[in-house]
């Protein structure tokens, strides 16, 4: 499904953005992006939004908690791949080791025993960085229909993190799907607070966030703030 959706957002993108431009030069595909917005909001005010406030409402805080860190435990394995096509083995070996930990002595990362081992979580990594650190330029920023967000690189790189998750080696279909949705609905419940912090115009709030988060990453948090120099935030 969601391989489906992206080939069906490289049509609509070929077909329709290219004739609504505007003078933003990150978000030159405005016009196209805010009608996929309004609908992914749409969408999540009146489908996703209220199964994750009932997912919150119902689920006692230290299970939540322990639900989102066995997520994150699952992460690693794209962490690391994308640590190691990047050249950071120092990091990679960090985070082998956190998912090592995590799985066995912190059942499935339910706890985050390798963060008092000495082995701190790092920021993520994914193939959208990778492509970045190799030179590749993030592109326009689009807003995929379902999944939010994006860049014309770091949209087709969700693909391949995508084949390494470990989550599609889970043969029972219902089951795999449960999880991928226990998984989506969980993040949402994660994002409920931090919502309350958009002002303004919604749209562009969160165009702007989301590329200044991705530049973030991309530099290991040196970005250059507003009087030149630099420093992680």
């Amino acid at each position: 499904m969601k391989w489906t959706m992206l080939l069906l957002t490289g049509i609509l993108l070929s077909n329709q953005v290219l004739a609504e431009t505007t003078g933003i030069p990150e978000d030159p595909w405005e016009g196209f992006n805010r009608k996929v917005y309004v609908f992914n909001d749409t969408l999540d005010t009146y489908a996703l939004k209220p199964v994750a406030k009932g997912y919150r409402a119902v689920t006692p805080d230290p299970v939540e908690d322990g639900i989102g860190r066995m997520f994150s435990n699952v992460g690693e394995i794209v962490n690391v791949m994308n640590d190691i096509l990047q050249g950071k083995f120092r990091q990679a070996g960090n985070d082998t080791g956190r998912f090592l930990v995590n799985t066995t002595v912190g059942l499935v990362g339910f706890f985050d025993v390798a963060q008092h081992a000495g082995m701190p979580k790092s920021a993520g990594e994914d193939f959208g960085q990778t492509l970045g650190a190799w030179g590749v330029g993030s592109g326009p920023y689009i807003v995929i229909p379902l999944f939010g967000p994006s860049t014309l690189r770091d949209g087709p790189a969700k693909i391949v993190d995508q084949l390494v998750n470990p989550i599609n080696e889970i043969d029972h279909v219902p089951t795999r799907n449960a999880v991928y949705g226990l998984e989506i609905i969980s993040l949402r419940a994660q994002l409920l607070k931090a919502e309350e912090l958009i002002t303004g115009d919604k749209y562009s709030f969160i165009r702007d966030a989301y590329l200044q988060h991705r530049e973030f990453l991309l530099k290991d948090g040196n970005v250059e703030d507003d009087f030149g120099e630099y420093g992680e935030e």
